[in-house]
């Protein structure tokens, strides 16, 4: 199978969607941030010094997805029509778990969106919290879901 991002002579390119048909897409994301019991103490009780961590990395998912053209060099811009980020506090990693989904309709799918959201929000998450665990870790991030499109639905196993 061939990488549809380089041409005949191996030089990357935006690929040419205008004759692929317009269809409903959707893709899910997923990752996580592992962190130290103080640390997930401190999201979960509310006590971090720059606030709403969940919320703030929910807005900065959503944001993320919306600027994914901007981040990635030969990523369509897309009209998309549902961002929702979920972030989850899981004691037994301890740490936060993040899903996004990402829908439109179009002539490309939303992947690219999804892992960009789950992104953005576990950065922010490290951002709020570094003062007190630089030592996080973030991980786990992965296409749940795609559906949509020539290729069809994907569900990650």
């Amino acid at each position: 199978m061939a990488l549809t991002h380089f041409d005949a002579k191996g030089d990357a390119h935006m690929v040419d969607v205008s004759e692929k048909e317009i269809t409903a897409r959707i893709a899910v994301a997923e990752g996580h941030v592992k962190m130290a019991r103080e640390t997930f103490d401190i999201i979960s009780e509310g006590r971090a010094k720059k606030g709403d961590v969940l919320g703030v990395a929910r807005l900065s998912g959503i944001m993320g997805a919306k600027k994914t053209a901007e981040l990635i060099p030969l990523c369509h811009p897309l009209p998309i029509t549902k961002v929702s980020v979920d972030l989850t506090l899981d004691p037994d990693l301890p740490g936060v778990r993040i899903e996004a989904t990402v829908k439109t309709t179009g002539q490309t799918g939303v992947e690219m969106e999804a892992l960009t959201a789950v992104s953005t929000a576990a950065l922010t998450v490290y951002d709020m919290t570094k003062a007190v665990d630089k030592a996080m870790e973030i991980g786990g991030i992965r296409v749940l879901l795609k559906d949509g499109g020539k290729s069809g639905r994907y569900e990650a196993s």
